[in-house]
C-alpha cells in the first residue's frame, strides 16, 4: 500500500443531525470502494494506491454537495511512499482498539 490519506468533510448543514446525515452519505461512498478504511470522531483513514485515493477525496466533496449540502470544506492529510509501504492503519492503531 503506497498511500494512507485522511479526510475530515465539513459540509455546511443547519443543524448536527443534517451533518451527521450528509458526512454518512461520504462515509457510506467511502465504504463502497472496496478499500480498507477506519472511521475516527474526526476524520475517515483510507489506504490504497494514491492516485485512486486523490480520486476518492475529490468525490467526497461531490458526495456531499448531492447529498444537499450548499458547500463543503475539507481538511486532508496525505502519507505517500511510492517505492514501498506507508504505515498501515493496522499498525499505527491496532493495538489500542484489540
Amino acid at each position: 500500500m503506497e498511500a494512507s490519506v485522511a479526510i475530515q468533510t465539513l459540509p455546511a448543514a443547519p443543524n448536527d443531525d443534517e451533518l451527521c446525515r450528509i458526512v454518512d452519505e461520504v462515509i457510506d461512498y467511502i465504504k463502497s470502494t472496496g478499500y480498507n478504511y477506519y472511521v475516527g470522531p474526526f476524520e475517515t483513514t483510507i489506504e490504497g494506491p494514491y492516485d485512486e485515493l486523490m480520486d476518492i477525496v475529490k468525490e467526497c466533496q461531490h458526495i456531499a454537495i448531492k447529498a444537499g449540502a450548499p458547500s463543503v470544506a475539507a481538511y486532508i492529510k496525505v502519507s505517500y511512499k511510492p517505492e514501498g509501504e506507508v504505515l498501515s492503519i493496522e499498525r499505527k492503531i491496532g493495538k489500542y482498539h484489540s
